[in-house]
């Protein structure tokens, strides 16, 4: 390398066009995947903890669905706001066919057939405990959750849902859930795997937006990633890819950009980020208090996704970046 002033790197910064030509990532809307929070109720809830979201109705679902399509985004992630009355210590109502998500999937493909649908597989927002699995005592029991994670999956299928994603991380759940589609004819049904879901304190506003954060007992450091590991998240997705995994998450996504290019340098494999909930409440918190450009925030958040060497992002901003991009 030459050494200045033969060498000015300021020469290629100069310029808006040269800034633009020699950009080495950039993002679009088909990097993003809208992550969207559904309720049961005729109305819908605005969530205090993340301003600007709130918990859309089946009606207001139709209508995001074809902004989304509109706005070149390739598919919405799914989450339900479940009754309480309907929950209990199994989360039985994951696997009711006439339930919110198989509705809610339903309500999209009608509304934009061509928008891929993606559904949480995990138990967290049907249970009265909080918990992703069900319960033995104190302790999640793995092989008794998969089954039920088996279920929730081909409910899943079945109302149409092109991506199942197993957020619950339990062992072994991946091999069940790609065992079980292909046995049923849902070869086709690809499966997203939460592989490297860290025991974050970033959940905050998610689990408000469910309304598990009441009822969580404990925590979920059992079966969710130590934040200190990284060595590990190589194992957790080389077992994933082997059980049949399509593409694999890491979450949360910011405090985790390491992980996200670990995974992408060492598999050939997609590898997603979810920017999670308290990732956004600190954007808009943050904006809301004048001391960043939140827009300008929002954008050089995503893009850090992408020059990481994620695939695509999960995000609740996928609605506002596509409209800033001029998609």
């Amino acid at each position: 390398m030459g050494l200045f002033p033969a060498t000015r790197l300021r020469r290629l910064r100069q310029h808006d066009w040269t800034r633009r030509l020699v950009q080495e990532n950039a993002l679009t809307a088909n990097d993003l995947i809208w992550s969207v929070v559904i309720t049961d109720q005729d109305t819908p809830e605005p969530i205090a903890a993340m301003p600007g979201v709130e918990r859309l109705t089946l009606k207001g679902l139709a209508k995001a669905a074809k902004e989304a399509e509109a706005l070149g985004i390739p598919a919405l992630a799914i989450f339900p706001h479940i009754d309480p009355a309907k929950k209990d210590e199994d989360g039985a109502e994951a696997v009711n066919r006439d339930g919110l998500i198989p509705n809610a999937i339903r309500t999209i493909k009608e509304a934009a057939p061509n928008l891929g649908v993606i559904c949480d597989v995990a138990l967290d927002p049907f249970t009265t405990h909080g918990h992703d699995g069900v319960l033995d005592g104190e302790t999640i029991d793995n092989d008794a959750t998969i089954e039920r994670l088996i279920e929730q999956a081909l409910v899943q299928a079945e109302a149409g849902c092109d991506v199942c994603a197993p957020s619950d991380m339990m062992d072994g759940r991946i091999g069940a859930i790609r065992e079980a589609l292909e046995f049923e004819g849902h070869y086709n049904t690809m499966i997203l795997s939460y592989a490297a879901k860290y025991a974050s304190g970033f959940y905050g506003p998610y689990r408000e937006a469910i309304g598990s954060a009441a009822a969580l007992k404990g925590d979920k450091k059992t079966y969710q990633m130590n934040p200190g590991n990284a060595a590990e998240a190589l194992r957790e997705v080389e077992l994933d890819i082997a059980e049949g995994a399509d593409m694999v998450m890491v979450k949360p996504g910011l405090p985790y950009l390491d992980i996200v290019r670990l995974l992408a340098d060492n598999f050939d494999i997609p590898v997603f980020a979810f920017q999670v909930s308290g990732e956004y409440a600190m954007i808009e918190a943050a904006a809301a208090n004048g001391w960043i450009d939140g827009e300008r925030c929002m954008l050089e958040s995503l893009l850090a996704f992408k020059r990481a060497g994620a695939s695509g992002i999960v995000t609740y901003y996928a609605r506002r970046a596509a409209m800033a991009l001029g998609s």
